[in-house]
């Protein structure tokens, strides 16, 4: 049996602010920080360790990445960085509260923006210093696959030649791997892996700091999947997610 890891970031400093973050390269708050040692422990109680990690370009997913491998003793890990594990890019709203947007352009459409299939909210415009393209952490990479905004498919899509051509091949050699990464980007990953239809997803939240583990049999069906830690606490973390605005 092989078994996969997903966990999001722990709280960032915008989400502390209740701002949409997207591409922006925000660092984890002090709680953020807590969380992700909290996740190396859960992790310990359980027995798991794992055999590699891959994670985004964004500081916040790689901070919670450090905290676990220095919690668990397993610095010395191979790790992988890369922009396809990147939270979901959300254009003209990064940096904005989102009450503050809600009141701008009412709940049911942010609610459409953040948690639709299919929909993009609002792009920045190419000369928008906010736009990747004059990140030089994305310096090397084509300006054309740069986005500008992203739905959830979008983002699914730049996810998925990841985890096809690096991330399944390494659970096929019966690694044990853990995935540090983002709320939409782990949402995309779990909608292929769990076969969730467009509709469904929008009702599914991650949160923030809280290992979701997956048991796989040898041809990489699921034979388990559940958050680590104490249910109660898991559905408190996963409403948060929800009702936020």
């Amino acid at each position: 049996m092989t078994k996969l890891i997903l966990l999001r970031h722990g709280q960032s400093l915008w989400n502390m602010e209740n701002r949409f973050t997207g591409w922006t390269d925000v660092d984890l708050s002090d709680k953020g920080k807590r969380e992700a040692a909290d996740a190396a422990r859960l992790m310990v109680d359980e027995g798991l360790r794992f055999d590699v990690a891959f994670t985004s370009a964004l500081k916040r997913a790689i901070r919670t990445l450090w905290i676990v491998m220095d919690e668990m003793d397993l610095m010395w890990i191979p790790v992988e960085r890369t922009w396809r594990l990147n939270e979901r890019h959300y254009g003209a709203l990064q940096g904005k509260n989102k009450r503050e947007m809600a009141q701008k352009f009412g709940k049911e459409q942010i609610h459409t923006w953040r948690r639709s299939y299919n929909i993009r909210p609002p792009a920045l415009d190419d000369n928008d210093p906010r736009h990747p393209r004059h990140d030089p952490c994305y310096q090397s990479l084509p300006r054309d696959i740069l986005p500008g905004t992203e739905s959830l498919e979008d983002t699914l899509k730049r996810v998925l030649p990841y985890w096809h051509d690096r991330i399944y091949p390494t659970l096929q050699c019966g690694r044990t791997v853990l995935i540090a990464a983002h709320g939409n980007s782990l949402r995309a990953l779990l909608k292929h892996i769990e076969g969730i239809s467009d509709e469904e997803i929008s009702g599914i939240n991650i949160p923030t700091g809280i290992p979701r583990v997956y048991t796989l049999n040898e041809d990489m069906s699921t034979i388990s999947v559940r958050y680590l830690g104490n249910p109660e606490r898991v559905r408190e973390a996963i409403s948060g997610v929800a009702n936020q605005v």
